[in-house]
């Protein structure tokens, strides 16, 4: 049984279509195919069609032909079987309703069983003879044309025209007479023709349902999901291939409209400059949504009973700058326990990112089983976050660019904020961040995606946007790769 058509090759039928209906609806991810990245997908379409389309199982032929002195021969083929497929040339284009692929110069091998019987005045018994027989098909065309449409979000793919000619054919018995060639020809033609076109016709078929059954959310986390439904049918230009989804996100299983509006992609970046396959591009949008989510499933709340300097997390590291905090609770441990106030702020700028967030930061002391509570200081932290891919993974880092903070409310009396700050300030660039960015710098690896993955990719940051370029490669490709580095 053939294996599931690759995610891959959905994606190359999915946006091969150059028609555009007037829509409202803008995407917050987009993609971008170079022609680099189409020869891709089709080298990776036609492997695939080669190796689904057979074994090819061919019906039984049967003829009667008069032969001068003989009489009438019944002639039969049976098991009539195409073997292997092989295309040579292939083209993918544009027509008037929808997209036309075309195969030339593509072979095809057959096997097949023959017999015959006839019996003539001449001789008062039926005579017969059987054998089997090969056949190599030459100059195997095959032209498909496809409308490919968005409805509600959903792609509804359908077969406008299917054609298959065959132009040569060459046929070697074991046994048997050279009439026979003769006689078959034109009806293995129009078998191979026929036989080919309803096993494409089928394959349209499944592949439309396949798309219909296409989820339109696809599960970040378990609270978190992003909306992948199309907004727009892909367009097809002369240098690359774009189409557009969705792409916020949103709480688990809730449905939300989004508010589509008309944003500009700064073309500063192409990856056809960069002889790349693909270029996607996420708005901040989709970070701001995502952040939404967590924020409002009270997900962004972290408490801090480790650090890189543990006396951090005890009063007696305080006693000069909290100094009542030292006299009421001497030498205890603390937590410091923290929570966004209100949704970040995400801004992506050009080569860096930035965030402003506000947060709620409680001291704890901890005395003996009881945690309690005993200042609430109020700090807005921005900083800039950049981003760079190497070897299949993402790294980055942070840079602090203001710290804010101010008193809440307190448990210990006034205290003196100035000193705190710049304190704090001092212990995040130089404690708190170090570590952070140790741990970022490490990297988080990007998954292969059904065998394949990213190969040599770059990230950059332009207006309101963040755009990925890269070629992609089977694992082991991208393995052989980095081995050979090493």
């Amino acid at each position: 049984m053939a294996s599931p058509i690759p995610p891959f090759l959905l994606l190359f039928l999915l946006t091969i279509w150059r028609g555009r209906v007037e829509s409202h609806e803008e995407g917050f991810i987009t993609a971008e195919i170079s022609n680099k990245g189409l020869d891709f997908l089709k080298g990776l379409l036609i492997e695939k069609a080669e190796s689904s389309l057979v074994p090819l199982e061919l019906p039984k032929i049967e003829k009667s032909v008069k032969i001068p002195v003989i009489g009438s021969v019944q002639m039969v083929l049976s098991d009539i079987i195409i073997e292997k497929i092989h295309v040579t040339s292939s083209t993918v284009r544009t027509g008037d309703s929808g997209i036309v692929i075309d195969v030339s110069g593509a072979t095809a091998n057959l096997s097949m069983k023959w017999k015959y019987s006839y019996s003539t005045w001449l001789i008062p018994i039926s005579v017969s003879d059987k054998g089997n027989a090969t056949v190599q098909v030459e100059g195997l065309e095959v032209g498909l044309a496809l409308s490919l449409k968005t409805v509600e979000g959903s792609l509804n793919l359908s077969l406008l025209e299917c054609g298959c000619n065959v132009n040569n054919i060459s046929i070697k018995l074991d046994g048997g007479a050279s009439w026979l060639i003769d006689a078959f020809e034109g009806k293995i033609s129009s078998s191979v023709e026929n036989a080919v076109s309803r096993k494409l016709k089928d394959a349209v078929v499944k592949l439309d349902s396949l798309l219909q059954s296409l989820p339109k959310e696809v599960p970040v986390t378990n609270i978190a999901a992003l909306n992948v439904t199309f907004v727009d049918d892909p367009e097809l230009t002369e240098s690359s291939l774009d189409l557009e989804i969705d792409g916020l996100i949103s709480a688990k299983h809730e449905v939300i409209l989004s508010n589509h509006y008309h944003r500009l992609l700064q073309n500063s970046f192409s990856c056809k400059e960069a002889d790349k396959m693909v270029k996607i591009s996420l708005h901040e949008d989709v970070l701001k949504s995502g952040s939404s989510v967590y924020f409002e499933a009270s997900k962004m709340h972290w408490m801090v009973d480790k650090v890189p300097d543990q006396s951090l997390l005890n009063t007696a590291w305080w006693r000069f700058i909290i100094p009542q905090l030292y006299k009421m609770y001497p030498n205890h441990d603390m937590n410091l326990n923290i929570s966004v106030s209100s949704s970040p702020t995400i801004k992506v700028e050009k080569q860096q990112i930035k965030a402003k967030i506000p947060l709620d930061l409680v001291i704890d002391v901890l005395d003996v089983e009881e945690v309690i509570p005993v200042v609430c200081i109020s700090t807005v932290v921005s900083a800039s976050v950049s981003a760079e891919i190497s070897q299949n993974a993402v790294a980055g880092g942070v840079k602090l660019i203001d710290f804010t903070m101010s008193l809440k409310w307190s448990n210990i009396g006034d205290l003196h904020m100035r000193l705190i700050q710049t304190i704090m300030s001092t212990t995040l660039r130089t404690v708190i961040l170090p570590y952070i960015n140790l741990k970022l710098s490490k990297g988080f690896q990007i998954p292969a995606f059904h065998g394949y993955e990213l190969q040599d990719a770059q990230i950059l940051c332009a207006d309101s946007w963040i755009v990925i370029c890269s070629n992609v490669a089977p694992v082991e490709t991208v393995q052989s790769h980095l081995a050979a580095i090493y």
